[in-house]
């Protein structure tokens, strides 16, 4: 199996791109999310192109620090958290990885 396989019907939006922000692999959650984008079309394509120049320059920064990037959206009337990290191949960044998770309308925080 591939490892990507274990990605492919996760119930978030998986986007992962290589060094150059390249998009290497996107899961079915991620090509419905950026169907009028392209959706798996995107694949191949780059990240840069698909962004405004603040995120752009966060893209940059991400390949550069490899410091995490996480925070919350609300689209469409919808609540999301996003994290963005670098994945590492024999200790380098090789790329990022994007998770976008779907959060509900009331979720319990819990402090332990």
């Amino acid at each position: 199996m591939k490892t990507d396989s274990y990605w492919d019907e996760y119930p978030s939006a998986v986007t992962i791109c290589n060094q150059q922000a390249i998009i290497v692999y996107m899961n079915q959650k991620a090509q419905q999310t950026f169907e009028k984008w392209g959706g798996k079309a995107l694949i191949g394509k780059s990240l840069i192109d698909c962004h405004n120049p603040q995120s752009k320059e966060k893209i940059a920064a991400l390949l550069t620090t490899g410091i995490p990037n996480t925070y919350t959206i609300e689209k469409l009337g919808k609540k999301k958290l996003i994290h963005q990290s670098p994945w590492f191949k024999q200790g380098q960044i090789a790329g990022l990885i994007e998770i976008s998770i779907e959060l509900p309308k009331e979720m319990p925080h819990f402090i332990r």
